[in-house]
């Protein structure tokens, strides 16, 4: 299977943000992607943390076509039914449990359109080195569930595990979502540019490496309208830690092969998932 992870430069402007996502989903839905993963914050990102609260949406349930008081969530149903592919939405402001909060939810849609899973992020950045500042737990609210998302795709079944960027840094999430085990990890992001540097490609073939999986990690990779500098980076990497496509900075698509044989291969051969023991 083909999946691509989309690299962007989000800006304050909604329309030109999606005007870019779908500009990026039809590339690689013509390159033979089946499955395509938007970045963190794919749809905005303000001047201000507190700017996504004027865009939040209500939920959509598992099963069902978002309506009209969706709309954000509406463009990802009709790409993914439009291409034909299976969409991982990046992440979309959903409404929090009071009016000063939302939750970051990472929704993955089939190819006909139908949401099939979300996934609300756990771990809320916070960062200060004296230049930097972010504390994403002045508007966002925590989620509290793992979660993972089964995919039927040109016949084959693919377990795909949900996280969204600062979860990379927590290694007990992605054990809690091998049972049983993934094919893939997922984790859009929107990295700074100094954490990044430091950790993002360390931090993914770890995750990989350590959980047999296939990790996709779509991200923002660029200077921001806000000022912000982003990583970029954006990978796809194999079971045994090699990154098979990687885009340092810019927008583009990164394209890969995940292949189940390769999955059994490494598995068989190191079953480093069967030798578990619960501490």
């Amino acid at each position: 299977m083909r999946i691509a992870a989309l690299q962007m430069i989000t800006g304050a402007d909604v329309q030109t943000n999606l005007d870019s996502a779908a500009r990026l989903i039809q590339e690689a839905a013509s390159q033979g992607a089946a499955m395509v993963a938007l970045p963190e914050y794919f749809c905005f990102m303000g001047a201000n943390d507190k700017d996504k609260l004027a865009i939040a949406e209500a939920p959509v349930p598992p099963g069902a076509m978002p309506g009209e008081q969706s709309p954000l969530q509406r463009h990802l149903a009709q790409w993914a039914e439009k291409f034909g592919v299976w969409i991982l939405g990046g992440t979309v402001p959903i409404v929090g449990s009071d009016a000063d909060h939302v939750y970051n939810a990472s929704i993955v849609f089939s190819a006909t359109g139908q949401v099939a899973a979300r996934y609300d992020k756990m771990h809320l950045f916070c960062f200060d080195n004296g230049r930097e500042r972010y504390d994403e737990g002045q508007v966002l609210q925590a989620g509290q569930t793992p979660v993972a998302c089964d995919m039927a795709i040109d016949g084959a079944a693919w377990r795909m595990g949900l996280s969204v960027c600062y979860d990379l840094r927590f290694p007990e999430l992605y054990r809690h979502m091998m049972a049983p085990p993934c094919d893939i990890l997922a984790v859009p992001a929107a990295f700074t540019y100094t954490t990044g540097q430091a950790h993002w490609e360390l931090l993914l073939r770890a995750r990989a490496v350590e959980n047999q999986c296939y990790v996709i990690a779509p991200a923002q990779g660029g200077r921001h309208d806000n000022g912000r500098r982003t990583w970029g980076h954006s990978m796809v990497i194999d079971p045994w830690g090699e990154v098979l496509a990687v885009l340092p900075e810019g927008e583009g698509v990164v394209m890969a092969e995940v292949k189940a044989e390769r999955l059994a291969q490494v598995r068989e051969q190191l079953p480093a998932l069967s030798h578990r023991r619960s501490l």
